[in-house]
């Protein structure tokens, strides 16, 4: 299944610019249709969730790998993107027993 253009696009930026981290995995979802009618799908920024599992989040709170991936990101917030779900993770986080589901 095909992504729509601006979606695509968001996909290929996404993955260019969190590649700084060398992430392992990295899954992005656009959750946009599931927001139609939305005040900010209306502005034409799509609602997103991000699955990144990278080493460089070893010994980092939640808080901070939000924060580095916001500083990566955040330009396209809110033009190409209203929302951004995240769930960052180590490998050995992946590994445990706890759900990675995004």
């Amino acid at each position: 299944m095909s992504l729509p253009a601006a979606a695509e696009a968001v996909d290929a930026t996404v993955r260019e610019r969190l590649a700084l981290l060398s992430p392992i995995r990295l899954e992005l979802i656009d959750d946009s249709a599931r927001h139609a009618g939305h005040a900010g799908a209306r502005g034409g920024g799509g609602h997103y969730r991000l699955l990144i599992v990278a080493a460089v989040f070893a010994g980092q709170t939640r808080l901070a790998r939000h924060r580095l991936i916001n500083q990566l990101l955040g330009d396209l917030i809110p033009a190409r993107m209203h929302a951004l779900s995240i769930k960052a993770m180590t490998p050995e986080e992946v590994a445990s027993p706890a759900s990675v589901a995004i």
